[in-house]
């Protein structure tokens, strides 16, 4: 009888370019670095008859520092069964999927995972089927909390090289109170990177408010200003 364990999985997805360039030694100028020439007897003369090129030289340029080296992207994969292929890059998970990332988190059913030898043996295409749930929250552009965005739907397909998460088959995204619909099976959503969301095809969009917010009070109508009838002569 085959046991199911808990498979955790740890990718490391790393800048690979920035990491190497930044993983270098220091520059032998950190530690080699002398003092500017001094002039010889500068004490017995003024500092006015000095040669203003020789000043100059003596001001010695402070080495730039080195860029500290990005830190690597890990993403988490729990699964209850994996398997992968080398020869193919391929990663294929089943059952009860729950992935941890930094730029978002994701659940389902069967996620299968495709790496990029030439990049560093990152994560170069995510492919998540059954019960798909996609979190990624939408930063403030006037710094506050974050805009949490939650989609449901049957098919997603994550492309590391664009950040967008291609959602099909009835795909719907709530955000806060709201929810944006697809009223087609046809109909496709794009969940990019930075939280925002593009549809193609047929969608309903529901804007709830809540009962015990606040509504501005009308301003009070003034009564017009009644004319005084004049006063027959006799």
């Amino acid at each position: 009888m085959r046991k199911l364990g808990r498979v955790c999985a740890v990718l490391c997805f790393g800048v690979a370019a920035g990491i190497a360039r930044g993983q270098g030694s220091a520059p032998a100028t950190l530690s080699s670095r002398t003092p500017g020439s001094t002039p010889e007897k500068s004490a017995k003369v003024p500092a006015e008859k000095i040669p203003a090129e020789k000043v100059a030289t003596d001001k010695t340029e402070k080495p730039k520092e080195p860029k500290p080296p990005a830190q690597s992207i890990v993403t988490e994969i729990y699964a209850e069964k994996a398997t992968f292929d080398s020869t193919k890059s391929i990663g294929v998970f089943t059952g009860n999927i729950v992935v941890i990332d930094p730029r978002f988190n994701i659940q389902g059913d069967k996620l299968t995972i495709f790496i990029n030898k030439a990049q560093g043996e990152g994560l170069d295409k995510a492919i998540v089927e059954g019960n798909v749930g996609v979190v990624r929250d939408r930063p403030d552009p006037a710094g506050g909390p974050p805009t949490r965005m939650v989609s449901r739907s049957d098919k997603a397909v994550y492309i590391a090289k664009t950040g967008n998460f291609e959602l099909t088959g009835n795909p719907r995204v709530q955000q806060g109170m709201n929810t944006h619909v697809a009223t087609s099976p046809d109909t496709v959503m794009i969940l990019n990177e930075a939280g925002q969301l593009q549809t193609t095809g047929p969608s309903r969009t529901e804007i709830r408010q809540d009962p015990n917010a606040q509504t501005p009070t009308p301003a009070p109508t003034l009564a017009p200003t009644p004319t005084p009838t004049p006063t027959p002569k006799p």
